[in-house]
């Protein structure tokens, strides 16, 4: 049961494996963070916790906002390693 339990979750947030993952990086998140706002307010509004809905939706966007900066900033090293780092020598750092 736990297995199908964390199948279904990496088939919904892992971007390898959701439907979502045929479309840039970009627009995946942009829908990701939709998704994350309507989900809020759906749990807002079911819990009858509607005063706290602006709390909430800014921690999902702080913590998507947080990811996002992350990854690009590996994207950008991970590109940038390979071509300006690779020629200086390990005594120049």
């Amino acid at each position: 049961m736990k297995k199908n339990d964390s199948n279904a979750y990496g088939v919904v947030m892992n971007e390898n494996r959701n439907p979502l993952q045929s479309i840039p990086k970009v627009f995946r998140f942009q829908i990701m963070l939709f998704l994350s706002v309507m989900w809020s307010t759906v749990f807002c509004l079911t819990l009858g916790s509607w005063l706290w809905w602006g709390e909430v939706v800014m921690g999902h966007l702080a913590i998507a906002l947080g990811i996002l900066i992350t990854t690009l900033t590996f994207e950008k090293a991970r590109e940038r390693s390979s071509s300006s780092f690779n020629r200086l020598s390990r005594e120049d750092y």
